[in-house]
């Protein structure tokens, strides 16, 4: 019989209901990180909410400028694409349905963080009672600490749940110490925020760095970087770990004690 306890936790689910049903097998609890929208996916151009609303053949096209970093010419295209449509009340439908599949596969206890492209209005809507939403906050799970921190900072992409550098400090500086650091994005360390596949930096938290070697908690978990030029890293005496693209592999990554 299994001794002490056990955490599975899980980040950029991007729609994958399917594997997340089973992502608590085994555990006592599942910590989810966040991106559970799947607005699009990189791998697979005819999935997600804007192939949905224009099709795969622009699906395509917006990846490869995004690619491109071609900012300016993806939002361009955007916009075209967007006109005549209530953009807003188009989105807020798709991820309604995406948020009742995906919400409804969460096992009890579970306890979530937003990601950079969710919707937290949304989500009291469809959290159930066996699961936590935290945003700079901190439970107790099993004996330990864990402080939670959700979403991501401004970028180009503008993605929904961006925020200023200063708010998402302030969130992190009232955690205080915890043993576990939970963040959908990672700190801003370049192997940890590079993306092999993309070739681009994704932002990381120059914040969640400060409070790492400040506070010194045993483990910073995190996703958001699909592809990482490194997966882990140790700062000091906390072990940085990039949980995975839950999204394509459908395997939490595993917390004992």
């Amino acid at each position: 019989m299994r001794g002490g306890f056990r955490v599975h936790v899980v980040s950029d689910v991007h729609g994958n209901s399917e594997g997340l049903r089973r992502a608590g097998d085994g555990a006592d609890a599942l910590v989810c990180l966040g991106d559970l929208v799947l607005f699009l996916d990189y791998h697979d151009h005819s999935r997600g909410i804007f192939p949905e609303l224009f099709g795969e053949a622009n699906a395509d096209l917006i990846v490869e400028l995004r690619t491109a970093r071609r900012f300016d010419e993806a939002r361009e295209l955007a916009r075209g694409l967007w006109q005549g449509i209530d953009r807003n009340a188009a989105i807020e439908s798709a991820v309604r349905k995406q948020y009742a599949e995906l919400f409804a596969a969460f096992p009890t206890p579970t306890y979530a963080t937003y990601g950079n492209v969710d919707i937290p209005h949304l989500w009291p809507e469809y959290a159930a009672a066996g699961t936590t939403v935290l945003d700079g906050e901190r439970v107790e799970i099993g004996g330990r600490v864990f402080g939670f921190v959700g979403g991501g900072l401004r970028t180009p992409m503008r993605t929904p749940y961006e925020i200023d550098d200063e708010e998402y400090a302030a969130k992190i500086e009232a955690l205080g110490e915890v043993d576990v650091l939970c963040s959908h994005i990672p700190p801003d360390v370049p192997e940890l925020c590079y993306d092999t596949v993309a070739r681009r930096f994704e932002r990381g938290s120059s914040a969640l760095l400060e409070a790492i070697r400040a506070t010194r908690p045993a483990y910073a978990l995190f996703g958001h970087v699909h592809q990482p030029l490194a997966r882990r890293m140790r700062i000091g005496a906390t072990e940085c770990v990039n949980v995975g693209h839950f999204a394509s592999s459908g395997t939490p990554w595993v917390l004992e004690w």
